[in-house]
């Protein structure tokens, strides 16, 4: 279904100026909605032939950790109905690779960087935290505290005092804005939210990806090296827009959206529900041009729905049965 036919009924055209793109996820202002994931976009420089990178929102390279880290066994990726399992394991070249090798080119690109880290435990986070404190061209980080990948990955993010404190000890040890990637591979995804919002997160960013497992029964084997998998992709956008829907009903906090996002509708679909922005993550993968592509197709979707602003439409999800007020002209 297209976007005029999802929204037929709901607003005409507006004529006027461009609907301003600018979003706000606490103390970090982005020039537009359209995200990239980490661990889907490389270091950005890989990308440059697909995607105008220094248009983009922001950039969110791939995970680093305090050491260098190897990964998992494969293989590391899988290829499913609707989706793609993985278990790369965090593989990368450590912090001080990351600032002397990658960062000066991300700083130069255009778009703000949103460093995301991770560790074993609290204190490695708020290790990297600190180390990452002051660093040119960094604009934020994003705490991945939820990948089912490693050993203990998801820990930080089941519970929510760990979450809290692991939020807390990362937003005193820095300057940068804070965002929280929550997983969901919990009972409550919100109790897990307040908890960050409660440890001083600028926003939380739902979800990561939802552990799975593919085998061949031939050989009686699983097909990831490590056994279970991170599923992402179209097959879990659902889960995620329930997770947005969820938190933004119940915690006061901004929210970054992403899981199985590869079309417009689906970008509004998050905005609507309670996202102010959202990452592009499998899609880069499949169609590499799509974040782009998104960022183009964006101003006139918000002229179709009457807003003149991005901001407008966050959280308009009109509630099951109640009675859909007249939209407001520009």
């Amino acid at each position: 279904m297209s976007l005029s036919e999802t929204s037929a009924g709901v607003s005409d055209r507006v004529d006027g100026p461009p609907a301003s793109l600018r979003v706000k996820l606490g103390r970090l202002e982005l020039p537009n909605p359209i995200m990239v994931a980490s661990g889907t976009f490389g270091y950005g420089r890989e990308m440059t032939d697909f995607v105008p990178v220094g248009r983009l929102g922001a950039v969110v390279p791939k995970t680093i950790t305090p050491l260098p880290r190897r990964g998992n066994h494969p293989w590391r990726t899988v290829e499913t109905t609707g989706g793609l399992l993985n278990s790369i394991g965090l593989d990368n070249d450590g912090v001080e690779a990351f600032l002397e090798k990658q960062l000066p080119w991300l700083a130069a690109c255009g778009a703000p960087v949103v460093v995301s880290i991770a560790g074993g435990n609290a204190e490695e986070f708020v290790g990297l935290a600190s180390r990452l404190d002051g660093v040119p061209g960094i604009a934020a980080v994003e705490l991945n505290i939820s990948c089912p990948n490693v050993s203990h990955g998801v820990d930080l993010a089941s519970d929510p005092e760990m979450c809290r404190r692991v939020v807390a000890g990362v937003r005193e040890a820095t300057s940068l804005p804070v965002l929280a990637k929550l997983s969901p591979n919990v009972t409550s995804i919100v109790a897990i939210a307040r908890a960050a919002a409660d440890g001083g997160a600028d926003a939380v960013t739902l979800v990561n990806t939802c552990l799975g497992i593919v085998v061949d029964w031939r050989r009686r084997r699983t097909m990831l090296g490590n056994g279970m998998g991170g599923l992402s992709g179209p097959a879990i956008k659902p889960i995620a827009l329930r997770c947005v829907y969820q938190v933004a009903q119940a915690v006061d906090v901004p929210i970054v959206g992403v899981g199985g996002i590869a079309t417009l509708d689906d970008v509004m679909e998050f905005l609507v529900t309670g996202a102010s922005a959202v990452q592009i993550g499998t899609a880069s993968f499949t169609d590499p041009p799509t974040a782009g592509r998104l960022l183009d197709q964006l101003p006139a979707a918000l002229a179709e729905a009457g807003v003149a602003a991005a901001t407008d439409l966050v959280g308009s999800l009109i509630p099951p049965g109640a009675t859909a007020a007249a939209p407001s002209p520009r």
